[in-house]
Parts: structure tokens; sequence; C-alpha cells
């Protein structure tokens, strides 16, 4: 039976896309807790997938400052830039925050954008004491496979005629060699995880360029060039680096950047909820709890495969601590696989009888509702009578 005698909650949500950031979840979560349990110990963990908005999401759960930097934007524009610095000195890097979509508006040449400005982040970030980088990928105005960032960390570019120039997507197919000579010894020492939640392949149909670059701007034309100059990347790769990333699961993440990140930095792509659990240690957390909850906007069949729910279920079922999940949306067909992961409530935060598009204009108050209920539920009644999809 659970005990309404409850003293540590742990929290760890992603965003409600569209309607509620991971850090709205947390806050509202944690206020409809205190409330009902007022001297509960409550740890939040809002999780971020690596794109706008992870920085701010890291600091909200552990310990660290923001700091900014003058750093070029997608087309060569200094801007200011940011990263975050945690306290145990790691740094969160959002590589949109350099060379995202919204830094372009709607100019969108996704042939001319480059990731220099990432590098320079990085850069900055160790001259700030940094000893571990997290880097996230997501949001990209770019095509470059990570040169850009690799050339403002010290490797070169040489074309036929041997001149060192910075590639951008439109001129891949003029890289003739790649030299790592240069590469600044900090970066090559430094650990890096990069971020990555999508598994699409550096090129081909289902590469960078054939999805995601029509989105950055590129005609069906562009698209052909740009899948051809990652493709003739891919081969120097191999022959210049050693390193074969022909099928590297997520390696056509924000325009090739993943498979950059992998070749030029040696950085292992991690699952974003693996990294976030990681950081901030939740498996020792979780131990202190007695209950987790979690939730993000909808649950089906796509959340079975690494979303942040079944992460966070993953290691709760490992430490044998009971997870409740909420949702905007839940797929009931899912419900018997996601026990199997070890999510022992769902719930959807959604008023039963209320259309869709008006809950929608009113996630917030529909979450705290749903979140008073569910803990009023979850105190007065054995666990043995409480369904795996609650209804309320």
């Amino acid at each position: 039976m659970y005990t309404t005698d409850y003293k540590s909650f742990l929290i760890v949500p992603d965003s409600f896309k569209g309607t509620m950031s991971a850090i709205d979840v947390c806050r509202i979560m944690e206020e409809t807790l205190h409330e009902r349990f007022p001297e509960a110990k409550i740890k939040s963990i809002p999780v971020a997938d690596g794109g706008e908005g992870s920085v701010d999401a890291f600091l909200a759960a552990m310990p660290g400052i923001k700091r900014t930097c003058v750093c070029s934007g997608p087309y060569g524009e200094r801007i200011e830039g940011y990263y975050g610095l945690l306290e145990d000195g790691t740094a969160v890097i959002e590589m949109a925050a350099a060379a995202g979509l919204p830094l372009v508006g709607d100019d969108r040449r996704v042939e001319a954008t480059t990731t220099y400005g990432v590098g320079e982040l990085l850069v900055d970030a160790i001259d700030a004491g940094a000893t571990r980088v997290i880097m996230g990928l997501g949001g990209s105005a770019t095509n470059d496979g990570a040169c850009g960032m690799a050339a403002a960390c010290g490797v070169r570019f040489l074309n036929e005629d041997g001149e060192t120039f910075v590639p951008v997507g439109g001129t891949l197919a003029d890289i003739a060699r790649i030299d790592t000579t240069g590469l600044d010894e900090r970066v090559r020492e430094i650990p890096i995880v990069t971020m990555c939640d999508i598994d699409n392949p550096l090129c081909g149909p289902t590469g960078a360029a054939a999805i995601f670059a029509p989105q950055k701007g590129a005609s069906p034309a562009q698209v052909d060039m740009l899948d051809a100059g990652l493709a003739h990347l891919e081969e120097l790769f191999k022959r210049d680096l050693g390193i074969d990333v022909v099928e590297l699961p997520g390696g056509g993440a924000a325009g090739g950047m993943g498979a950059g990140m992998a070749a030029f930095f040696g950085s292992p792509l991690q699952m974003g909820i693996q990294t976030v659990l990681d950081t901030a240690r939740f498996d020792e957390l979780v131990q202190e709890a007695d209950l987790v909850f979690s939730g993000e906007g909808c649950f089906d069949g796509q959340s079975l495969h690494g979303k942040v729910v079944v992460g966070v279920a993953g290691r709760c079922k490992a430490a044998n601590k009971p997870l409740v999940a909420v949702a905007g949306v839940i797929d009931d067909t899912v419900v018997p696989a996601a026990q199997e992961l070890g999510i022992a409530h769902l719930c959807c935060i959604n008023r039963t009888g209320m259309p869709l598009e008006f809950c929608l204009r009113h996630p917030r108050s529909n979450l705290a509702h749903t979140m008073g209920l569910l803990t009023e539920l979850l105190a007065q009644t054995p666990e043995a009578e409480i369904p795996a999809r609650i209804h309320l």
C-alpha cells in the first residue's frame, strides 16, 4: 500500500510540447505536492532533449551559472551566445545557441550556414574551466557536418589547391583533405557527450539533408547537392580520420553534426534522457524517493522507444521505485507495455468529456487539478486497487 506519510518525491518530466516546458511541469507538480505533503522533500529534474532550453533545464536541476560569449552566428555574424557551466565542471552547450534555426529567421539558406560559433562556445567553456562537456543537438539551421565547429577548434580543411577554408553545407564537396593535427589539445582531451534523440544516418534517403534540409530552406536540387556533400564528408572521415560513420545512428542529427561530433571529437551519441539522468545523479536521488513522477505531452507507441518517461521508468524499475506518469494524450493500447517497462500508473491530465481543443488552452490548471486528485488517490488507496491506467 502507498503511504500517506510520504517523505520524498522525485519529479522528472519532459516538456509538454507546445503547452508547457519541463520547468513549468516541475513547478506545478512541486506546488501541488507541497500543498498535500508540506513536510516532504521534493527534488525536480526537468528534462531537455538537447535543443533550445536545454541549458536552462540543466541549470534548473543542478547548481551552476549561465555564461554568455560573443561568437559567430549561422552566417558568420557576431552574436551573443551562451552555455551553462555546472558546479561540477560540466559545460552544457546547445548548438542552437550559435547555429539554431531561430537565429536565421526567414532568411533560410542552409547551404551557407555554419557551426563555427558552436566551436567558439566550446573553447570559451574550456577557458572558463570546464572539465566535461554535454553537447545538445537540435533546432539547427546548418548542414555542415560540424565542419565549422571543428575549424573553430583548430581542424584544417584544404581544397584541391591546398588552400585552407571553412566548409559550409554547400562547399563540403570542395574538401580535398582534413588535417586534425592543429586541433586544440584541450578539446582533444576533454570528455564530450552528445545528446541526440534521433537515429537518422548522415546521408541517404533518411539522412540529414533529405529529411531536415527542406525545413531549413533547401530546394529539392539543393537537397541532392547537400546530401552528396555529406556523402563526400563521410568518405573523408573514413580516409583521413579512420572513423566510419556510415551506419552511425544519429549521424544525421543537426545537419550531420552527430557524425561530426563522433568523427572530429570522439564523442559518443547518447539519448538525451540518459545524459540528463546521469548528470543529475538520478540513480542516487531515486534511492531516497518514496514516489517518482514523470510526464510528457503524448504517451504512445513512439514513447516506448527511449523517450523521457520510459527512460525514467527503466531506472525506477532497476531501483524498485514506483513511477507515476501523466500525459496530455495517452494511447491506451500501449499501457500493458508501459507497465512491463516500469511505469506503475498512467494518468491523462485532460479532463474526461472535455474537448481536446479546450484542454490545450488550459494545460497548467489541468495538470494542477490532476496532480491534486492523484496525490489523494495514491495516499488513500491500496496499491493493488489502483489500475495501471488511472481515469480521473
